[in-house]
């Protein structure tokens, strides 16, 4: 069971003899905040045995949303499922990581790890039979440092979507692929996307939770080799006006107990089975206050908007780029292959909890046998008002404030959260919408300064 936290000992046995052949010198023990952030308590080899059985304190009242002073002390208890050797960091000082799960100082799980919040959510749908699978498309973008060495949005290259070059990023990519594999990822294809500076590497779906992990290694193995050519890799969503910004489309689907596909009905016109449309609809019910949780930065609302192939509707379809959720096409008799995509995720998010909200809406269209609306195949962004209210069509929020408050509104997302995680996320993007709606841009100042 992939949710199950605890270490078998042959697994442990197994790891610290590849650890002495592999000449580790030092192990980081890795988790990540509220937000995604990813942290790490670093510890010499010699005192990982000790950390696998008893595991390591740490101080979470300095971790973004974890714990009050008062409540500070947690432990780390390594999942040794995750170690891997850090490619870039053998040699004298060779070092591995192994993703750990929080606890509270009597021996529970720590609510407000959101690695246990995913894990707590697949257990549900685990007591209904099923593996939530999800294979995330992550995009990003590299940048050249300006002449004083500061990140600047100025990008490396002029190349287009799946455009072949023979510049740097060409032999990058191939590096970023190489240091991924390394770190137990497999790769299914890499390519330029369609901004100048935009590039894309798919990895191979897998359950939910190892999903999420191969998420958080992906995005700073991207930064930790990009550096290494002088480059910055960002996952801001919209770095860039006027072009399209970084997603991260994510692939869906349930598996039962004996491994078939719960979505696949071939005899369906779009190949879905009935609870893959109660999930469906689960979602689209869901998605104004999954948002906030899917795309959690001010910056996100800049990215969906019309025009750039971003979703700004609530809706589904098949071959309609511009609905929130898209059925693709699979190649006939591979009905393991059938999913359905959700398109709003932006690479900023904390993917633990991204992929714990999408599914706890999934489940409860299902539980409710929720109906899932006609699709719309047409270009939603040719819709006036009156068509799209006629067609009872939604609108996702145009501002992070918006978003937290449908998810102040929405109680199955923060259930999916947990009263923990659901308190400290919203209290730390208030602040974040908070700051920035009383922030004095630029373009205020020069649209505004001399004229009024």
């Amino acid at each position: 069971m992939v949710t199950d936290n605890r270490t078998p000992s042959n697994l442990a046995d197994e790891v610290l003899t590849k650890a002495e052949r592999e000449g580790v010198r030092f192990v980081n023990l890795q988790f990540t905040d509220i937000v995604g952030v990813v942290k790490s308590v670093t510890i010499p080899i010699e005192q990982f045995p000790d950390a696998i059985e008893h595991g390591k304190w740490f101080d979470g009242s300095s971790i973004e949303g974890f714990a009050r002073i008062a409540e500070s002390d947690m432990f780390l208890m390594p999942d040794l499922r995750t170690f891997q050797i850090i490619p870039w960091e053998r040699g004298e000082d060779t070092t591995a990581r192994a993703i750990c799960w929080v606890y509270n100082p009597n021996g529970e799980i720590f609510s407000g790890d959101p690695r246990a919040v995913l894990a707590r959510v697949m257990r549900e749908a685990e007591d209904l039979g099923y593996v939530f699978n999800a294979g995330p498309e992550v995009e990003f973008f590299l940048f050249r440092p300006d002449e004083a060495g500061r990140i600047r949005p100025l990008p490396h290259d002029q190349a287009g979507y799946f455009d072949f070059s023979t510049d740097l990023a060409s032999y990058v990519r191939k590096e970023m692929v190489n240091a991924l594999e390394h770190m137990g990822i497999k790769v299914e294809t890499s390519h330029h996307e369609v901004a100048a500076g935009q590039h894309e590497i798919d990895f191979e779906y897998a359950d939910a939770l190892t999903a999420a992990d191969n998420t958080v290694t992906f995005k700073y193995t991207l930064k930790a080799i990009a550096q290494q050519h002088n480059l910055h890799a960002t996952f801001m969503p919209k770095p860039i006006f006027g072009i399209s910004g970084s997603g991260m489309h994510t692939h869906q689907s349930l598996f039962d107990r004996d491994g078939n596909n719960a979505f696949a009905d071939p005899s369906d016109e779009y190949g879905l089975s009935a609870l893959a449309k109660h999930f469906i609809a689960g979602q689209l019910h869901h998605a104004q206050a999954m948002t906030a949780v899917l795309a959690p930065l001010v910056n996100s609302y800049k990215r969906l908007v019309p025009g750039y192939e971003a979703p700004v509707y609530v809706s589904w379809a098949r071959v309609n780029r511009s609905a929130l959720i898209r059925v693709p096409r699979i190649s006939p008799g591979r009905p393991k292959a059938t999913r359905v995509e959700i398109r709003c995720p932006d690479p900023s998010c904390n993917p633990y909890l991204a992929f714990a909200v999408m599914l706890a809406a999934g489940l409860d269209g299902i539980r409710r046998k929720l109906p899932l609306p006609e699709p719309v195949e047409e270009n939603l962004y040719t819709f006036d008002e009156d068509e799209r209210l006629r067609r009872q069509i939604n609108v996702l929020p145009g501002s992070l404030g918006a978003a937290l408050d449908e998810l102040r509104k929405d109680e199955v997302v923060q259930a999916a959260l947990g009263p923990h995680v659901f308190e400290r996320f919203l209290e730390a993007k208030t602040i974040e919408w908070n700051e920035y709606r009383t922030y004095v841009s630029p373009w205020e100042l020069e649209r505004y300064l001399e004229e009024y």
